[in-house]
């Protein structure tokens, strides 16, 4: 049952939303005032019982994270926050930065005081202007109430800052070391671990990377409780708590984001707030951003034994599974970042895994080989299969490209490059034959995601 929230987005809408005056109105900063008075360990318990799974597409549990952070020692701890947003279908962190940057600032200093740092970074993709004058603008009305700077709240012992940084618009820097290796004025690829960013992240200090929508849930943690925000999701019970933002886009008449409760159904997101499919019938949807694997529309849940995570909805339509990380992992994919791709019956998903292809071919970072040469060969390949020069056998040979790339990179990217392409091949692998048979001529017609991803389908 489709369960609309408006803790995130209670501010959207109002003329200069980003004003302290909005936010405070609303209750602003009172749970950063007294979160840091509270002990560590106990704002650490709190974050955990919320079930806050990262909200940049890991899906890794918050709390467990900053439980991971050393005591304080002579060491600077920090706090990275993770706004680089360059998922092709992703854009809900930037309404956050736009329209509501104080509940950003304000989740810096929760999270400061729980992990023990007293610096926060907040990384955000060069290209969002507005994004970064919203921040900084915010970081100064904070100061000046005094909220921020060497006594926040009139609190002696725990001095907090808040600093924005600059990406240089690379996408791989949206993976943790990348960005923090590009925080230091590195070139920004991903680091070998161990050691780990607790350990060793940040200008080899103990830091925390956590996104952007995850830290601004915090001031809406902390009022409600981390138990009672964890019980607002219908998977409460698989430790998927709490509300996010979910977006939606490509051929659905009314895209945008939208905060709901985790567990909301793709055809919730689609038919209710998507305002339904435009231009054709529903052909498949790629869940969370244009790394996770397609699914098609008519595709249904194969979980007959009772201990697979996915037996209550043994039968039904994958459009009908609540989001959430466990779930969707069970239908093969991902939540990812809980923006929606959707495409019409009028699209050409041949086309489409194109246009995916290229945007990783250009965005890897080219450390590793399997990830630098393997986006080539697939690039290279695929754009026979459109201009109709390919063979059959060269499916074959995508299929193989791609597995070999997954588990072979030091990072992540890698597998998110190879994911969308092998599911695509594995969902619509008559379509991509009758492509290549007929020289394209079966093709319906077009709407690839170019418009949604902003690349060219040239």
């Amino acid at each position: 049952m489709l369960k609309r929230t408006d803790y995130l987005t209670k501010r959207y809408g109002l003329k200069e939303s980003w004003k302290l005056s909005h936010y405070e109105r609303d209750g602003g900063y009172r749970q950063a005032r007294r979160v840091m008075r509270m002990k560590r360990e106990d704002i650490v318990e709190e974050a955990k019982a919320a079930n806050l799974r990262g909200r940049g597409g890991a899906g890794f549990p918050l709390g467990v994270k900053w439980g991971f952070m050393p005591p304080k020692s002579d060491k600077p701890h920090y706090l990275v926050v993770n706004a680089d947003e360059g998922e092709p279908g992703t854009f809900k962190d930037r309404t956050l930065m736009e329209l509501d940057p104080h509940a950003i600032i304000e989740g810096c200093i929760i999270g400061c005081r729980g992990i023990g740092a007293n610096t926060a970074y907040i990384y955000v993709r060069d290209e969002l202007h507005l994004a970064k004058d919203r921040l900084w603008g915010a970081i100064a009305e904070a100061k000046k109430k005094g909220y921020l700077g060497d006594r926040p709240f009139s609190v002696n012992n725990h001095p907090v800052e808040v600093y924005v940084h600059s990406g240089a618009g690379a996408y791989i820097c949206g993976e943790e070391s990348a960005l923090l290796n590009s925080l230091e004025g590195k070139r920004g690829e991903p680091r070998l671990r161990p050691p780990f960013p607790a350990q060793a992240g940040a200008f080899g200090m103990p830091t925390t990377v956590n996104n952007i929508e995850s830290i601004a849930s915090m001031p809406t943690i902390f009022a409600l409780g981390g138990d009672n925000f964890s019980k607002l999701s219908s998977l409460h019970d698989m430790r998927d708590g709490g509300c996010r933002l979910f977006g939606v886009s490509g051929h659905v008449k009314t895209p945008g984001v939208f905060e709901c409760a985790v567990g909301l159904t793709l055809r919730e997101l689609i038919y209710e707030l998507g305002g339904g499919v435009a231009g054709g019938e529903l052909l498949g949807v790629i869940p969370g951003g244009c790394s996770t694997p397609i699914l098609r529309a008519d595709e249904v849940v194969d979980a007959p034994g009772e201990a697979d995570p996915l037996h209550r909805w043994h039968g039904q339509s994958v459009l009908d599974v609540p989001m959430g990380v466990d779930t969707m992992r069970g239908l093969g994919t991902m939540a990812g970042t809980c923006c929606a791709i959707v495409l019409s019956d009028k699209a050409c998903p041949v086309r489409a895994m194109h246009n995916l292809v290229r945007f990783y071919r250009h965005e890897s970072c080219g450390q590793c080989t399997p990830c630098r040469e393997g986006n080539g060969w697939l690039e290279r390949i695929t754009s026979k299969i459109v201009a109709g020069e390919a063979s059959l056998d060269e499916l074959d040979r995508i299929h193989e490209i791609a597995g070999n790339i997954m588990g072979n990179t030091i990072c992540a990217f890698g597998e998110g490059s190879a994911m969308p392409v092998l599911g695509f091949l594995k969902k619509f692998r008559p379509e991509f034959e009758a492509y290549v048979r007929t020289r394209g001529a079966s093709s319906p017609g077009g709407l690839a995601l170019s418009e949604t991803l902003g690349l060219s389908d040239s």
